[in-house]
């Protein structure tokens, strides 16, 4: 089974434009389906003609087993797994689909979760505390997160010659290399203020032209963004579980609330289904925060 899964991967990559964090997420969750049949059900790492009772049985792994996922995670799992077996059988690799009447578990949407425009204004108001380059950065990034609702991934791969400053506006690459333009807003200003005093001072020679850099002068990572949102959230007092999601989930919100039309917020958070964009009508926005 392992000889195909890099196989199978190039393909999500070539046929669908995955990114290379969703070409991950699918390679750890087949690896895991993988040694399950080996360690729980003795097959041999080359097999691919896996009986549908040992699908079934890493599916009721997965549910009751000792870590027992949650269901979105184990949907996931079943998704991944289902799509390796349906590229497999589409290639005449295996002669039976042991997935084919395999049934994912239904996953309730929940609301998700926002900030108040109170608390979003403390979110941003934390890294001045710090100062220098760093707060100036953070400033930026947080300022740019809020005002456009990007993805992690999208604000880290960010380049200077993304930014269109005539328009205030950035071109963003989204999932499977889709571009769409989106207005820097009230970003604008802390941007400045970071290319300006703050870039320079973290520029190196091996610095690549990203956007945003470390302290070392190289690209901030998924996981850098992560840390800064957790910092500014703690000098803030808003609470340890605010994400860079959670800022697109505000972002979509306050946009819905204000009246915004739901194409256009799909169109600016880069959904590629209109029913994505749709729970969003479900927060409600109070009078208040609108009229702020």
């Amino acid at each position: 089974m392992d000889q195909y899964l890099d196989k199978f991967l190039a393909a999500l990559a070539s046929q669908k434009g995955y990114s290379e964090n969703t070409i991950a997420a699918y390679r750890n969750d087949v690896t895991q389906f993988s040694k399950f049949i080996r360690n729980q059900h003795g097959l041999a790492a080359g097999t691919v003609e896996v009986p549908p009772d040992v699908v079934e049985a890493y599916v009721d792994n997965l549910q009751n087993g000792p870590e027992a996922y949650a269901a979105s995670t184990v949907a996931r799992k079943i998704a991944a797994v289902k799509s390796f077996f349906h590229y497999l059988n589409e290639q005449k690799i295996i002669t039976a689909d042991p997935v084919a009447r395999l049934n994912s578990p239904r996953v309730k949407k929940g609301i998700p979760k926002t900030l108040s425009k109170v608390e979003i204004e403390k979110l941003l108001a934390a890294p001045e505390r710090a100062g220098g380059s760093k707060g100036l950065r953070d400033k930026a990034l947080l300022e740019l997160l809020c005002s456009t609702g990007m993805r992690v991934t999208e604000i880290v791969d960010l380049r200077l010659d993304d930014l269109d400053w005539e328009h205030h506006s950035a071109i963003c690459r989204g999932k499977g290399e889709r571009q769409r333009k989106i207005p820097l807003g009230a970003a604008t200003p802390a941007l400045r203020d970071y290319l300006e005093k703050a870039r320079p001072t973290l520029v190196k020679p091996s610095s690549p032209a990203t956007l945003f850099l470390n302290h070392r002068g190289q690209k901030l990572t998924r996981q850098g963004v992560w840390l800064i949102i957790k910092e500014a959230a703690d000098v803030a007092g808003i609470g340890d579980d605010v994400t860079p999601h959670t800022l697109r989930h505000s972002f979509a919100k306050y946009l819905v609330g204000k009246g915004e039309d739901l194409r256009r917020v799909q169109e600016l958070l880069g959904h590629a289904n209109l029913s994505t964009t749709q729970v969003y009508k479900q927060i409600g926005v109070s009078r208040e925060e609108i009229s702020r």
